[in-house]
């Protein structure tokens, strides 16, 4: 039985991937900014699954001592860690680079990036001690050097986040201990509130997107449980586990015209 710590859980894809683990029987640190988000993710996955497998942990990936306690609350709950996945994150609105807030572009580069590097370093510091784990950063788009208007800052930060795990990759190569494994997470576009909020910033572009989104898009509990059998299933140091690969986005554009899906039609 797997012991996991996702930060960001509280919702969207992180919370799917919560749900995911639990349901292969696995015990899950909840963690999110708030207690009060915390408390209510936990209550929501208690009345589905298994409470001893639940812990919930308040933590600003921001703030270096908090995720250091996160790991070491979640160890001293669940005796080790296995997986640890740097899920949280932050979107800006879809803008011009020229019309984002200063704040907002720091509180993006700090979440997204340095909340990365935060995880990444208590995860490895915590699993070296123990003698084993998986560390997972979750990609975004921009990963893969895509660029478009209105994403710059989102874009920038997981172009980032690829370049310090692919180095961080390196860095550990050289030492010859495969102990921990360091690998990415690309779960495609997935309908959350991280994706819709930054459209409904500007409605003219929400609507705009739309039949993309309805095209590649896919909900978070369609991706989740995928995601989650390759973790468990993963043994390879450097593993790039992708939903979305080039093949399947050319397969959706083609079979698009004879496959209309509407994934708007509850929001």
């Amino acid at each position: 039985m797997k012991s996991t710590i996702i930060t960001g859980s509280t919702r969207g894809i992180g919370f799917a991937l919560a749900a995911g683990f639990l349901d292969r029987g696995c015990r899950v640190t909840i963690s999110g900014r708030s207690q009060a988000s915390v408390d209510d993710a936990v209550e929501e996955l208690s009345s589905q699954y298994d409470p001893e497998n639940l812990h919930g942990q308040p933590c600003d990936v921001t703030e270096i001592e908090q995720v250091r306690v996160l790991w070491a609350a979640s160890k001293a709950r669940w005796g080790a860690v296995d997986v640890w996945i740097n899920n949280a994150g932050q979107g800006n609105p879809y803008l011009p680079f020229w019309e984002q807030e200063p704040d907002t572009m720091r509180a993006i580069v700090e979440a997204n990036l340095l909340g990365t590097m935060y995880g990444t370093l208590a995860a490895l510091e915590g699993m070296r001690e123990q003698g084993r784990g998986q560390i997972y950063n979750m990609e975004g788009f921009g990963s893969d050097g895509r660029t478009r208007p209105g994403l710059t800052v989102y874009a920038s930060t997981k172009s980032a986040v690829r370049t310090f795990t692919r180095s961080l990759l390196r860095e550990i190569e050289e030492t010859g201990d495969d102990s921990v494994l360091l690998g990415t997470l690309s779960p495609g576009m997935v309908l959350t509130d991280l994706l819709i909020g930054a459209a409904e910033a500007r409605p003219a572009e929400l609507d705009r997107v739309k039949r993309v989104f309805n095209i590649l898009a896919d909900r978070a509990e369609t991706v989740a449980p995928w995601l989650v059998d390759r973790i468990l299933a993963n043994d390879r140091q450097g593993a790039h586990i992708a939903w979305l690969t080039r093949a399947k986005v050319m397969g959706r554009f083609l079979t698009a015209p004879f496959n209309r899906r509407d994934l708007f039609a509850d929001r």
